[in-house]
């Protein structure tokens, strides 16, 4: 038996701006939305989970409300790589465009990896082009 590897659950202020904001930096849809809750999934998710079994339906992103601001550096964070035949810096670009800020956290100079933080403050990389 193994688990499935269900969601991944973002603490916010304002869970409806920030899944909104993850919605469009990685082109996923809104699956569930309340005040207190929002839940975003891969476009292909809803016709891969009628396809595929229990164990092999891609991860969602949940969004919950607590009254608290993040504080201090994340524990865990978000590895996101372009394809070889996308443009990477474009795409930094893009997220920097959408609120996204550059941060360092003492990364190496010279890294093949870009720290960036969501408007929340959460850290996620963007690393070198990948073929798979």
């Amino acid at each position: 038996m193994s688990l499935r590897w269900y969601s991944t659950v973002v603490e916010s202020t304002d869970p409806r701006r920030l899944a909104g904001w993850w919605a469009e930096a990685l082109g996923w849809d809104h699956a569930y939305e309340s005040d207190d809750e929002v839940v975003i999934v891969p476009p292909w998710a809803r016709e891969l989970t009628e396809q595929l079994e229990f164990h092999r339906v891609p991860p969602g992103m949940v969004f919950v409300r607590v009254e608290h601001e993040k504080s201090g550096k994340n524990r865990l964070h978000w590895d996101f790589a372009p394809h070889t035949g996308d443009d990477r810096d474009a795409e930094i670009e893009r997220l920097v465009g959408l609120g996204a800020t550059v941060i360092d956290v003492g990364q190496p100079d010279g890294a093949s990896w870009t720290v960036l933080a969501d408007p929340d403050g959460n850290e996620f990389c963007v690393l070198s082009a990948r073929e798979q």
